[in-house]
C-alpha cells in the first residue's frame, strides 16, 4: 500500500510540475499592428544583417538557403534544439508570422504562440535594422525562396523545460531604438558586438548572458566558452579584450579585419568553426568593432 501511495504521489507531482512548467513558459504576445517598409537599401541592409546575425544558426552551406540546422551546443539532457526554416515553404516559419510578431520575437524572445525562445534575443537592435531584416526575409532572394527540407524538430526534455521555466525569461520590449549617430565609431562597434552576438560566444557562459546590458555579462569578451567544432572537436572561444598577452591587444586594425573577414590570425592560424567569416560586413563596420574593442578593459585570461 505504501509503495502504491508513493508511486501515486510521484505521478501527481510530475503532472503538477508539468502543468506549472507548461503554464509559466507561455507568455503574452504582441497586439501591435506594424508593417515593415521596403526599399532597395533596406533589402541590402537586411541581407547583410540576416547573413551575419541569423546565418550562424539558420543558414545551410550545402543548399545555400536558410533552412535551419541542429544546434549542437545544447546539453543532451536538456533535449534537442533545431533552428527554424526561414524560407517561404510550408515548413518555414516566416510566412506564419506577421511583421509585428517577428519584431516582437527578436526584441523579447517570445514567439507568436507564446513560447519563449531564449536564443533569439536582440532587445537592443534598432527598429530600422529589424525593419531591414524583415524586408529581406519577405523578399524573393534565392536564399529564402521556398525549400521544404526538414532538418529536425525541437524537443526539450522535462529538464530542459524546467530550466527554461526557472532560469530563462523574456526581456522587456524596448520600443523606438535608434542606431548610433553617424561618426560615433565606438558606439557603433558596441552596437555590432551586441547584435552580431560577439559577446554571446566570447564571454564566460552561454547561460549567464545579459542581453539587456551586454557589457555587464560575466567574463564579458574574455572568452573560454566551449563549443562543438567540426568532427566533434572542442573549440574554445578566444579572449577578444585588448590584453596584449592573452587577448587581441597586439592586433592592428588591418589584422583584425583579416581575422573577421578571412578567418586568419596575425600568426597565420585559421580560426575554427563555429567562428564564421564575416565577408559580407563592410570594412567600416569591422573597423567600428575594432575601435570599440580597444576601449574594453583588458582581461588576462589564457584560453587553453
Amino acid at each position: 500500500m505504501e509503495n502504491r501511495r508513493l508511486t501515486l504521489a510521484i505521478i501527481i507531482s510530475a503532472i503538477i510540475g508539468a502543468v506549472i512548467i507548461s503554464c509559466k513558459t507561455q507568455f503574452a504576445t504582441t497586439k501591435d499592428t506594424y508593417t515593415a517598409t521596403a526599399s532597395d537599401a533596406r533589402f541590402e541592409r537586411g541581407k547583410v544583417l540576416t547573413y551575419s546575425i541569423c546565418g550562424g544558426c539558420h543558414y545551410d552551406k550545402l543548399t545555400k538557403k536558410f533552412i535551419g540546422a541542429p544546434i549542437h551546443d545544447i546539453p543532451g539532457i536538456a533535449g534537442k534544439v533545431v533552428s527554424a526554416n526561414l524560407t517561404h515553404s510550408k515548413t518555414g516559419v516566416i510566412d506564419h508570422y506577421n511583421d509585428a510578431e517577428i519584431r516582437y520575437l527578436l526584441k523579447t524572445g517570445i514567439a507568436r504562440d507564446g513560447r519563449f525562445l531564449n536564443y533569439m534575443l536582440r532587445p537592443n537592435m534598432a527598429d530600422e535594422d529589424i525593419n531591414a531584416i524583415i524586408v529581406y526575409l519577405r523578399s524573393n532572394d534565392a536564399a529564402v525562396q521556398a525549400d521544404g527540407t526538414t532538418v529536425g524538430v525541437t524537443h526539450l526534455t522535462f529538464i530542459g523545460k524546467a530550466y527554461m521555466n526557472l532560469k530563462a525569461k523574456p526581456v522587456p520590449y524596448k520600443a523606438d531604438v535608434k542606431l548610433p549617430s553617424d561618426g560615433n565609431h565606438v558606439a557603433m562597434g558596441y552596437y555590432l558586438v551586441d547584435n552580431l552576438g560577439c559577446f554571446h560566444c566570447h564571454s564566460k557562459k552561454l547561460t549567464s548572458l545579459n542581453y539587456q546590458y551586454p557589457n555587464q555579462t560575466k567574463g564579458y569578451l574574455a572568452g573560454g566558452i566551449k563549443f562543438k567544432g567540426e568532427n566533434g572537436t572542442i573549440v574554445k572561444a578566444a579572449n577578444i579584450t585588448p590584453d596584449k598577452n592573452t587577448g587581441i591587444g597586439d592586433y592592428t586594425q588591418e589584422q583584425f579585419l583579416r581575422a573577421m573577414k578571412e578567418g586568419v590570425t596575425p600568426d597565420g592560424e585559421k580560426l575554427k568553426p563555429p567562428m564564421p567569416k564575416f565577408k559580407i560586413l563592410k570594412n567600416e563596420e569591422i573597423n567600428d568593432i575594432y575601435a570599440y574593442l580597444q576601449t574594453v578593459p583588458a582581461k588576462a585570461h589564457t584560453i587553453k
